[in-house]
């Protein structure tokens, strides 16, 4: 058993913001997957970490370890396939009917019962959880790694080595096609954005407010919806004080955080902030946290909501 370090909501960001990706993309190995065709198996891939992995046969008992790949599995139709989950899985509704391995700290034994066949795992909490998942591996369970995405392609290529890894191929690439299809339609009723809105991201909030820069999925989803990003000029997830966010004085300050009570009425009463335009013009939103952090099927949703909350009267035309 091993603990997952350090608070979910910020360990996640901070960890895909900021970890260097030395390890090359997920691949396939052997045998060669021709695209548009089903995953043919055995199958040997190389994950996000360098691990080689050989998946016998298609797999019909999975542990998803992260919200995330739960939400990939589902769109993929694996919703029988998935025998366990992680404490924080709450979407599709039918997450919540399956086995639950734990939270920050998983439970070894509570997985072992399940007997999957494939556990996905993810490369944000690697370094914590390879030496509490080594008996499954010595077991002979495959064990996949899933990459950090921290831009649309990436999680594109996300959904694409789980539905190679799932036997879902086929499924995996019509899904993609559908996000893009969706990305597209929120993007063009933005296109032709003239004043361009300076919004400020804040993932947490007092007294550790933490927001995203150059280098992240928060970035370019203001890049699609023709937004400034009020911290471009920073690289990654950082910290930022209550006075530096006042004198960048954003046009839109954007919550993406649910666990503070009355969040943007907290923020509006902090001092100097009635200074902020985003205060004075009413624009600080809180949006579904669960939806803009998680790079999985719901992204285009989650391009929505950021759209509707810098352009509320641009979206609602």
């Amino acid at each position: 058993m091993k603990k997952w370090l350090g608070s979910l909501l910020i360990a996640l960001l901070v960890l895909a913001g900021c970890n260097e990706q030395e390890a090359t993309p997920s691949e396939v190995t052997s045998p060669k997957i021709e695209q548009g065709t089903d995953s043919v198996f055995p199958l040997t891939v190389t994950d996000a970490v360098g691990n080689e992995v050989t998946i016998e046969e298609a797999p019909d008992a999975i542990v998803s370890m992260i919200p995330s790949n739960t939400e990939i599995l589902f769109a993929l139709g694996l919703d029988e396939e998935v025998v366990g989950v992680s404490d924080y899985d709450n979407y599709p509704e039918a997450a919540a009917t399956k086995e639950k391995i734990g939270g920050f700290e998983f439970n070894v034994e509570t997985i072992t019962a399940l007997q999957p066949d494939l556990i996905l795992a993810h490369e944000s909490a690697w370094s914590t959880a390879e030496a509490g998942l080594q008996p499954l591996k010595d077991a002979g369970v495959p064990i996949f790694v899933v990459g950090n995405a921290m831009s649309f392609d990436e999680t594109y290529e996300t959904i694409e080595a789980i539905g190679e890894v799932t036997g879902k191929a086929e499924e995996a690439e019509t899904l993609i096609a559908d996000m893009q299809t969706q990305v597209k339609e929120v993007e063009a009723k933005l296109a032709e954005v003239e004043d361009k809105k300076t919004v400020f991201i804040e993932s947490s909030g007092d007294p550790e407010i933490y927001t995203a820069g150059q280098g992240t999925l928060m970035q370019e989803f203001l890049d699609r919806i023709n937004a400034e990003n009020a911290v471009a000029d920073q690289e990654g997830w950082f910290m930022m004080n209550s006075e530096e966010i006042v004198s960048r004085n954003p046009d839109v300050i954007v919550l993406t955080y649910n666990y503070i009570e009355n969040a943007v009425d907290a923020v509006k009463a902090r001092p100097g902030f009635d200074q902020v335009t985003a205060v004075q013009q009413d624009a600080v939103v809180q949006v579904n946290e669960d939806i803009v952090t998680r790079p999985g099927p719901r992204l285009p949703l989650a391009l929505e909501e950021l759209a509707k909350a810098v352009y509320p009267d641009l979206m609602n035309d």
